[in-house]
């Protein structure tokens, strides 16, 4: 396998998202998609919210231009769901269906997937696996819609967690997950252009549904021929750890505070950063660096004997622990928990 046969992909995905992202933001102001802020939100101004049609564009037209042959099947059902997940989003987006018709949409995304063939497979058992699979994917997806909550944050840390599955991919002959994710490390870093901080456009629902769709997609189909299954689901956990530890944060710091895990507020990793004094760009920067961190120590994983790689996964799961220790005590140190309000829709 040719690492040059992905380069094509990930460069039309960065060409095609960069292009249609302005597109995209002149669509949303005229349809009226726009984000208004409020007490909760860190911007100050309306902001268009259609970057993710500019995102999902890139994706399928990179995809659909040097797919492999040979997993027309199982793309056509990834597909499917990230647009699926796509027209859910836009739809929220515009109208704001709400967590609940949210999740029964992330659920049957992932129907769609074990249906296709594409489930998680460590205990052998479909009672267990299936039921899994539906979990990792809603879990993953609704962390990836939970860190859009800074300008760059989602866009940044998907680009960066895609460039480790293409390492990861390839360093196992994986043609499939390596063109998914350098698809989607393009098309998000095209995005990423505009909607750096300062942001000029959102990626909204649309785009965040569709990023957490794939990003939980290449974490299923990561398969390694050496090492035990005690050692490789660590891996895309690692590499996504930050997203899934931000949404851990913050639905046991809601739960704990009598708030609903759908309701929004200050209350994320981002947001504990910036109560202790961190800019914007400083609490982004800060974040991708995390990112990178466990994207490096799930390679790590990956490339080392056994016994070393289960030490490492565990050192770094337990340095988590630390960190979410840490999180909460800003919380309680820097930030006034807020008092329980009706649910409302968002992250």
């Amino acid at each position: 396998m040719d690492a040059m046969q992905f380069v094509p992909i990930l460069l039309v995905g960065f060409a095609a998202s960069l292009g249609f992202t302005p597109v995209s933001r002149q669509i949303a102001m005229r349809l009226g998609v726009v984000d208004k802020p409020n007490q909760r939100k860190i911007h100050n101004d309306h902001k268009p919210m259609m970057g993710g049609l500019a995102i999902y564009g890139a994706l399928v037209l990179s995809l659909l231009l040097f797919s492999p042959p040979q997993h027309l099947k199982e793309l056509g059902a990834i597909l499917a769901g990230a647009s699926f997940l796509a027209l859910v989003g836009l739809l929220d987006d515009r109208y704001n269906l709400g967590i609940r018709i949210r999740l029964v949409a992330m659920i049957a995304a992932s129907l769609g997937l074990v249906a296709s063939g594409i489930s998680i497979q460590l205990f052998s058992t479909p009672w267990i696996d299936i039921p899994l699979t539906i979990l990792w994917v809603v879990t993953v997806v609704n962390a990836a819609n939970f860190m859009d909550n800074m300008d760059g944050l989602t866009a940044g840390l998907t680009a960066i967690a895609a460039t480790f599955f293409v390492i990861i991919a390839f360093s196992q002959g994986l043609t499939l997950v390596t063109s998914l994710a350098a698809a989607l490390a393009g098309s998000a870093v095209g995005f990423l252009i505009y909607n750096f901080n300062p942001a000029s456009v959102f990626m909204g629902d649309m785009g965040a549904l569709v990023l957490g769709f794939i990003l939980a997609v290449l974490g299923i189909k990561l398969k390694f021929g050496i090492q035990p299954l005690n050692v490789t689901w660590m891996i895309p956990i690692l590499v996504l750890a930050l997203p899934l530890f931000d949404i851990s944060l913050v639905v046991v710091t809601r739960i704990l505070e009598g708030r609903s895990p759908a309701q929004a507020g200050k209350d994320h990793t981002s947001h504990r950063l910036m109560s202790i004094g961190f800019s914007q760009r400083q609490t982004l920067f800060i974040l991708y660096g995390v990112c990178i961190l466990f994207g490096s120590i799930g390679v790590l994983v990956g490339a080392a004997p056994p016994d070393i790689a289960l030490r490492i996964g565990i050192a770094a799961l337990i340095f988590l622990g630390i960190m979410f220790m840490l999180m909460m005590w800003i919380r309680l140190r820097y930030q006034k928990p807020t008092s329980p309000q009706p649910p409302q829709a968002s992250h």
